[in-house]
């Protein structure tokens, strides 16, 4: 994507007026976007603007919601746009979002919403039915391009949204094909915010580098590899929101880097802070140490339509072949637990009985020896961003290659920028690849559907893993509103993953950001990107 530099009339004077106030001795806060160390600390009790600078380890890939499946994209989209149905601040619960209430028929086949009237896109074009419908038309239109509505709501290639349609300018009914269980949390994900109509039908590529949503801040810039800038929605249809004039999320791929910008004040939030510095920040007065809630498994993916891993017993012996505990002790310290299953314990469905794979060297080689593996190097792919779900891409794959070198299995570590990594990981180009997920809605679908379905090879199934009986299981898991009924159907779609091995899942974490003290009301949300409406800077 080329790079695009919108400034306008209004940035233009916020420059001017920063300039004048350096000057004279006041604020020297800058709109940039670039390399600015731009502080939101003269905020406090001053009556200045208040500018919250945000260090995260990666870029975004995209700002348009439908077609990226990154957490870095989300942590601003999520800010930009909205949804018709939201989660809590803190938690998975399902809240009024652009809706204010949703009625289901009985037999779960429809969803009446009733729409909050008077909002507005951030271009002054009004929402209303006629606008969700046209978004929803959007997505299926072109399942190839949108991932998550292709993950989420269709199944073997039939759309779950038969239908959408307007009764009225703020009453949209949608008619579904088949129940669906995680309805209302798929519907509430970051994915299937409402855009403005007027934006994408007069330019949709465009969408991807200038945003246009209904959210409480509207875009600013973006520099590409070092900062997006998004300022206050003056018309946020929520009295007294946001209380930030203005975020800077700027990209800082080291974390040292990023702890050091921490330390001396540049930034004021500092997501990716490795487990090791978790001490650091709690030993200085004016910083403050917030957990995130784990809801996430980081794995290496074993793509199975590639040699050798399109042999059980190789994907097998790489299971027995790795010392997950070793590593969570030496990379994670404390903040998480080896993972057995692709989906985290916090889930409900999670199966405690699932056998998974011990440390067992030995048994490696044997099966190595059954397979006739024949001692070919593979490409190992390192991350080269932090994610919640792994603090360190590059040391967890050397303690890997290590792992897979005493079984005689011969690794070359490589590495791409990461909107390239995750394209050519999901077009099945890896060997074996580190990645990860943090679940967006809660629900087992999100994590065992989602990434390890046939319906999804393409999208966020990048093993290319593909068991007819296990779609069977989740399709049926899907359609089963009974919750016991259907926490069994995963109980067993995780036994049948577990003996395919395509996948070693490796750690659920619990990740920390660092933060100013000077901020408060900050909620680090489970799903792992956070709405910023409510905080705040004293």
């Amino acid at each position: 994507m080329k790079k695009k530099k919108f400034l306008t009339l209004g940035v233009m004077l916020l420059l001017i007026l920063s300039t004048i106030l350096a000057a004279c001795g006041g604020s020297d806060d800058k709109d940039s976007g670039s390399k600015d160390n731009a502080s939101g600390g003269d905020s406090a009790g001053s009556g200045g603007e208040k500018t919250l600078v945000y260090g995260r380890g990666g870029d975004s890939v995209a700002l348009d919601p439908a077609v990226v499946t990154d957490g870095e994209s989300f942590s601003i989209t999520g800010n930009i746009y909205e949804t018709l149905v939201s989660f809590g601040q803190k938690d998975m619960t399902i809240n009024p979002g652009l809706a204010e209430s949703w009625e289901p028929s009985e037999d779960g086949l429809t969803y009446t919403f009733k729409l909050k009237e008077g909002v507005k896109f951030h271009d002054g074009t009004d929402f209303n039915a006629e606008a969700v419908v046209k978004n929803v038309e959007r997505w299926k239109a072109s399942t190839d391009k949108f991932p998550y509505y292709s993950s989420q709501f269709t199944v073997g290639g039939e759309h779950v949204i038969e239908s959408v349609t307007a009764d009225g300018d703020y009453t949209v009914v949608f008619k579904l094909s088949q129940p669906q269980a995680p309805f209302l949390k798929n519907i509430a994900m970051s994915p299937f915010a409402i855009a403005s109509p007027t934006a994408f039908e007069a330019d949709e590529e465009g969408l991807s580098t200038q945003p246009v949503g209904t959210g409480p801040f509207k875009f600013v810039s973006w520099v590409r590899n070092d900062a997006i800038t998004i300022e206050k929605n003056p018309d946020y249809h929520i009295d007294g929101l946001p209380k930030l004039d203005k975020v800077i999320y700027r990209s800082i791929p080291e974390n040292s880097a990023r702890l050091n910008e921490l330390l001396a004040g540049n930034i004021d939030v500092a997501d990716g802070i490795n487990p090791s510095d978790k001490a650091t920040i709690e030993g200085d007065a004016n910083l403050q140490l917030i957990e995130r809630p784990s809801m996430n498994v980081g794995y290496l993916g074993l793509t199975v339509t590639r040699p050798p891993f399109d042999n059980v017993k190789v994907r097998q012996a790489v299971n027995y072949a790795i010392d997950k505990q070793t590593i969570v002790d030496a990379f994670y310290e404390g903040l998480a637990e080896p993972a057995k299953n692709p989906m985290p314990p916090v889930i409900a469905g999670y199966n405690e009985d699932t056998v998974g794979y011990e440390y067992d060297p030995e048994k490696a080689k044997a099966l190595l020896a059954e397979a006739g593996y024949d001692g070919k190097e593979i490409e190992l792919w390192a991350m080269p961003v932090p994610r919640p779900y792994m603090p360190d891409g590059q040391k967890i794959a050397e303690a890997i290659q290590k792992n897979l070198e005493d079984v005689g299995i011969k690794s070359k570590i490589v590495s791409f920028e990461w909107a390239t990594y995750l394209e050519k990981a999901q077009n099945g180009e890896a060997d074996a690849f580190l990645l990860g997920w943090t679940g967006d809605n809660g629900d087992a679908d999100n994590f065992l559907y989602t990434l390890l379905d046939a319906d999804n090879i393409g999208s966020n199934n990048y093993t290319f893993y593909d068991n007819p009986e296990l779609h069977k299981i989740l399709v049926a898991a899907q359609t089963e509103i009974d919750e016991d009924k259907r926490n069994e159907l995963y109980k067993q779609a995780q036994e049948i993953i577990s003996e395919d091995a395509p996948w070693v899942p490796i750690a659920h974490s619990t990740p920390i950001l660092g933060a100013s003290t000077k901020v408060v009301n900050y909620s680090a949300h489970p799903k792992g990107s956070d709405r910023l409406v409510e905080v705040d800077l004293q």
